[in-house]
């Protein structure tokens, strides 16, 4: 295991060129979905983005790719839409090669974005 990697492009510039050109379709479609405050990180180790808290990563791993939405709640809602890929409580993996679909990463991103708005909405509340 090397260095972890210092930003989003660290890392993909660190995997196999295959699972590079897949990650970057999410990147772009996690892009274009996301508020425009939305910031890339580096979430364990792994490219994500911040919005308002953690919003969603990604990873490339040997034999598959995986978005995290970062809420087991969004995997348990999409439900029929995830039923052609791999998934546990808060992953969705894909196949090298075949990113997920822009309008069910932009679905997953908006989940993301109004849990954290709301979370952010009750934190303010019982602060008064």
């Amino acid at each position: 295991m090397g260095p972890r990697p210092a930003s989003m492009d660290d890392y993909l510039a660190g995997v196999p060129e295959a699972a590079r050109i897949t990650l970057e379709r999410v990147r772009q479609s996690i892009r274009k979905a996301a508020p425009k405050e939305a910031v890339e990180c580096i979430t364990y180790g792994m490219p994500g983005f911040h919005y308002k808290g953690g919003l969603v990563a990604f990873a490339a791993f040997k034999a598959h790719c995986s978005l995290f939405p970062m809420s087991g709640r969004v995997i348990e809602a999409l439900g029929d839409e995830l039923a052609g890929y791999r998934t546990s409580k808060g992953t969705i993996q894909f196949p090298i090669g075949k990113p997920l679909p822009a309008v069910l990463i932009r679905r997953i991103v908006q989940m993301r974005v109004a849990e954290n708005e709301a979370r952010e909405g009750a934190r303010r509340t019982r602060k008064r």
